[in-house]
């Protein structure tokens, strides 16, 4: 007789760990962890012998993803080592958390009840995995941040002089403005220094610099925050640009399409681009002038063409074309 011992565990030690997701809640100064069975593990201290700790829980339990919420960019020396120590690693939006805790009526809100509810979406939700960053593409995001943010500090001191009457006012406004397009300049330097030192930079620099209406801060964009442009399909790289339409219908009712979620920084170049390209790009012209002559609005019109711009980006890097050169595959309009 057949003895069905070998194909039976003797204990549970003998089965195999469970996969468990991991969820951090990060503030400036502590991580809270929690695993997605709801154990609250530990309370660390945000540096680098806290870090260390974390990573050697790997050690102790079968943890296959860690879920952090996104804290305005505090989170990412956390996430930097997780993805150099080869862990699988997903940046989750706050709101997208909290709405999830809403759905199963978890209304407390700790640090540790966080913990727990990161844990238990990344369980469920499966979120989009990170990929790790190199050094310069760490570099170029830094760098694009800051210009971004002093290109808010000249808008705000530009919008106030034209309120102000005070001469001396007016005269420190005027310092600020050109100590800040001063850096902006210095920026703009660093920025075309890296993309230059770098062959693999250069030539998708190079791809997306070639469509009309495309410049060097978009280019320079979707190498620091939208690499992922050229491995996507088109569905894929609208919503990640959030620029995907989501239907709002309900029984006889067609609501409006509206978007949402995505990269909002990147998403703001892009309208900027797409803009540009409605008046100097052959092609985007052509499909704008269409969605107006059948009665669409500007933000609808500016959206819709900020999808086909993303798609033909998306198209070229992938295929590795020029605009002329993809004009000639695609029998696109070439530009002038």
């Amino acid at each position: 007789m057949l003895s069905n011992a070998s194909s039976v565990p003797d204990s549970a030690a003998d089965q195999p760990a469970t996969p468990l997701v991991l969820g951090v809640d990060v503030c400036e100064k502590r991580l809270d962890l929690a695993l997605c069975d709801g154990r609250f593990l530990d309370s660390l201290d945000f540096d680098a012998p806290g870090i260390n700790k974390l990573l050697k829980l790997f050690e102790q339990h079968a943890i296959s993803l860690v879920v952090v919420e996104s804290t305005g960019g505090i989170e990412r020396p956390l996430l930097d080592a997780l993805l150099e120590a080869g862990k699988h690693v997903a940046l989750v939006q706050p709101g997208r958390v909290r709405q999830f805790a809403l759905a199963g009526g978890n209304f407390a809100k700790t640090d540790e009840i966080d913990a727990r509810i990161i844990a238990r979406f990344g369980k469920l939700m499966a979120p989009r995995l990170l990929a790790k960053r190199s050094e310069k593409q760490a570099d170029l995001d830094a760098l694009i941040t800051c210009r971004r943010q002093l290109l808010h500090v000249r808008t705000m001191q530009t919008n106030q002089k034209r309120l102000v009457k005070n001469k001396a006012a007016i005269k420190a406004i005027d310092a600020v403005l050109k100590t800040v397009e001063a850096q902006i300049e210095s920026l703009d330097k660093k920025i075309r220094d890296i993309i230059d030192s770098d062959d693999d930079y250069r030539d998708i620099d190079r791809i997306v610099q070639s469509v009309p209406g495309v410049g060097p801060v978009a280019a320079a964009t979707i190498l620091a925050s939208f690499s992922e442009l050229g491995s996507l399909d088109r569905g894929q790289a609208a919503a990640l640009l959030g620029v995907a339409p989501f239907n709002h219908d309900s029984g006889k009712r067609n609501g409006q399409r509206r978007i949402r979620g995505g990269r909002t920084d990147v998403r703001n170049v892009f309208y900027m681009t797409a803009v540009s390209a409605m008046t100097f790009n052959p092609v985007i012209k052509a499909f704008a002038d269409r969605l107006k002559s059948a009665g669409k609005v500007f933000k609808v019109v500016a959206t819709a063409c900020m999808r086909k711009l993303a798609a033909l980006l998306n198209a070229m890097l992938r295929d590795g074309l020029t605009w002329d050169q993809l004009a000639v595959v695609k029998k696109l309009q070439p530009a002038s």
